[in-house]
């Protein structure tokens, strides 16, 4: 189910309005349950099972963790989260696993490769298991002074609610159970904030409908073989054009996530902080799919040893890291690629950092710091944008040989009728991040802005009409959010 389907639109509505009924106010959480089967049963019914197992056998054992004494709290973390890896394994990844075999011993025909072959890929799955992990580990690090002294019915409602609910998930962002639990408790009409939940919509639905929704008209183009046609700075354009609409469509959904969770009363966390602007890799994963670098840092990076083993380690602790997240996103080895190059970039970045003394951005006057920053800024958009190519090209052939194309294509016409639209609905983008730049930062420091606060909020307003207009007059054609494949 879309967010901008009509069937959502009249789930939500439905919801909303018995939500804050004050004589169904006790039955809140169910409310928000039941809304959620709804929503994820919608296209394919059958996968409800699978959600439901997931959430049964995560709630069970992260309740009797928190129960039992040390040595069984071991055994049933253990089970638990092999249980999320064996489902996630087996639903994401048996394609990936039959084809290998298939291609190294040619059998086709018996035992489990048939039925590897056809296992659906169960929309959000992803996101869900990483969740359920997270509840097991968290769970299991408890002090026993949190011990859970709630019966298990009440326990199973909560991680019901905390893995589907439904504005996150599809899509994310990964919540904590730490985080989430303790915001399950009554919610009242008068506390919802409306301007903010205005604001995280209108730029959601923006995002996704008018830029992520155009912009994909234009960049299919990239696909094979229609990129064999294309001069170098088109493809460029259309490349540089796909890497604003993978930003567009994916920040645009947890916009809209964060603003839909607001509506009921819970908090989501802010996934994406203009990561466009970031002046190294390892900024832009801290800007970037911040729940998921998030929990890729807590619950495999440090527990592989983080930066604490030495030089080497570390690097390539960096490279594994990246190329598990990268298979988190596929079943496909160009996306364990696309993890390595991201690796491999963090891991040289660092080295150039700890043997190499660059001179301190803070130490330049204000002119040379903006160039510096300028320069970081592109390098990384470039590095970035370059990767998203495992993304669109997922046959890694393909992706070599877009980049083949373009080194010889120089002498190809340049396509106006791709670079204008692609240009003019990246623009949006390029002025959300410029406005909340390093120079616009240092900007936001002075007493100018600051006796200016009344006028910048009014532009802000004008802006939101504007863009709530153009999502009425201009959005593309709909088209399902490109995590959701993930």
């Amino acid at each position: 189910m879309l967010f901008d389907s009509l069937p959502f639109i009249i789930l939500f509505l439905v919801t909303f309005g018995i939500y804050y009924i004050p004589y169904w106010q006790k039955y809140q959480v169910i409310i928000l349950v039941l809304a959620s089967f709804i929503f994820y049963a919608w296209n394919s019914p059958q996968l409800l099972i699978l959600l439901l197992t997931s959430i049964f056998i995560n709630g069970l054992t992260s309740f009797k963790i928190s129960q039992v004494d040390r040595a069984k709290k071991i055994k049933y973390a253990w089970a638990g989260v092999i249980f999320n890896l064996f489902l996630l394994s087996a639903f994401k990844y048996g394609n990936l696993v039959a084809n290998l075999i298939t291609q190294i011993f040619g059998v086709t025909d018996r035992g489990l490769i048939p039925l590897l072959l056809t296992i659906p890929l169960p929309i959000g799955i992803s996101f869900y298991t990483f969740e359920g992990i997270s509840l097991l580990i968290d769970t299991f690090k408890m002090k026993e002074s949190n011990k859970n002294e709630e019966n298990l019915k009440n326990y199973l409602l909560k991680t019901s609610l905390f893995i589907c609910f439904f504005p996150h998930l599809i899509a994310g962002p990964i919540l904590k159970a730490s985080y989430f639990y303790p915001q399950i408790k009554p919610k009242y009409f008068s506390e919802i904030n409306w301007y903010s939940i205005f604001r995280s919509l209108t730029i959601g639905y923006f995002l996704k409908m008018v830029i992520a929704d155009n912009l994909k008209d234009y960049t299919f183009w990239i696909a094979f073989p229609y990129y064999q046609n294309l001069s170098t700075f088109t493809g460029i354009i259309l490349l540089f054009g796909y890497s604003i609409q993978i930003f567009a469509d994916f920040a645009g959904y947890s916009s809209i996530a964060i603003g839909t969770a607001a509506v009921f009363g819970y908090d989501l966390p802010q996934n994406f902080n203009f990561p466009y602007i970031s002046r190294s890799l390892a900024e832009f994963w801290s800007r970037w799919h911040i729940s998921l670098s998030s929990w890729l840092k807590d619950y495999l990076y440090i527990p592989l040893g983080g930066n604490r083993k030495g030089q080497l380690r570390t690097y390539l602790n960096l490279i594994i890291v990246m190329v598990l997240g990268g298979l988190w996103h596929g079943a496909a080895w160009s996306y364990a690629l696309w993890g390595a190059y991201h690796g491999l970039g963090l891991a040289i970045e660092r080295l150039l950092k700890t043997h190499l003394k660059f001179q301190s951005d803070r130490s330049l006057n204000i002119w040379l710091r903006s160039i510096f920053d300028a320069v970081n800024i592109w390098w990384v958009f470039c590095f970035v944008s370059v990767g998203w190519l495992f993304f669109k090209l997922p046959k890694f052939e393909e992706a070599v040989g877009f980049i083949k194309t373009m080194s010889v294509n120089g002498n190809l016409s340049n396509n106006f009728d791709l670079i204008v639209p692609i240009l003019l609905f990246s623009l949006p983008v390029a002025i959300y991040h410029f406005i909340h730049s390093p120079w616009i930062d240092r900007y936001r420091q002075t007493d100018i802005f600051r006796s200016n606060l009344n006028k910048w909020k009014i532009l802000e307003d004008i802006v939101l009409g504007i863009m709530l207009a153009t999502i009425v007059t201009n959005s593309g054609t709909s088209n399902e959010f490109i995590y959701f494949q993930f």
